[in-house]
């Protein structure tokens, strides 16, 4: 039994060692980075939903905080997120046979600007989009309309952040 109770132990300690850097949401974020900045997302969009450019930006500064272990602050951060909605379009995309709609679908796109003081080469301009269906013969109003928000947020910061820290 002595014999092998030195080597699990080193066994043991060995895996615990090898899991030190493990991140449970992915990230990948260098040693040098303590902060991130998220600047107000303003709505660019041909139709302005009023407080939507508030709500964007607070969700995705939400999902930074709890995924991350950075520190918030308003300026000087060595992760930069900024950018603009530039779309929030209700278009149909089913119809009845007495040509109404069906289905509606709420569309979000933003577009984002990544930067990272400690990687250049990490910098990214990308667009962003998501959506949300609901029936034709409903009113996007009241908890609706806060449902399909929230949907699309967590869809969209979530794919913010695999593009800009997992590296997804």
């Amino acid at each position: 039994m002595k014999f092998f109770k030195y080597p699990l132990l080193v066994l043991l300690l060995t895996l615990v060692q090898s899991c030190w850097k493990y991140s449970f949401t992915g990230a990948s974020i260098s040693e040098k980075t303590q902060t991130f900045q998220v600047n107000y997302f303003q709505n660019n969009s041909a139709l302005i939903e009023p407080g939507l450019d508030r709500d964007f930006t607070n969700a995705l500064t939400d999902l930074l905080v709890n995924q991350t272990s950075l520190d918030l602050v308003t300026s000087n951060g060595d992760l930069v997120y900024e950018g603009e909605i530039i779309e929030y379009r209700v278009s149909p995309t089913t119809a009845t046979s007495d040509n109404r709609a069906a289905q509606n679908r709420l569309t979000i796109t933003v577009q984002v600007r990544f930067f990272d003081k400690n990687d250049l080469e990490a910098e990214l301009d990308q667009r962003f989009s998501f959506f949300y269906d609901y029936a034709g013969s409903a009113q996007l109003v009241g908890s609706q309309k806060t449902t399909a928000h929230e949907e699309i947020f967590e869809r969209l910061t979530q794919d913010i952040f695999n593009a800009t820290l997992a590296k997804w």
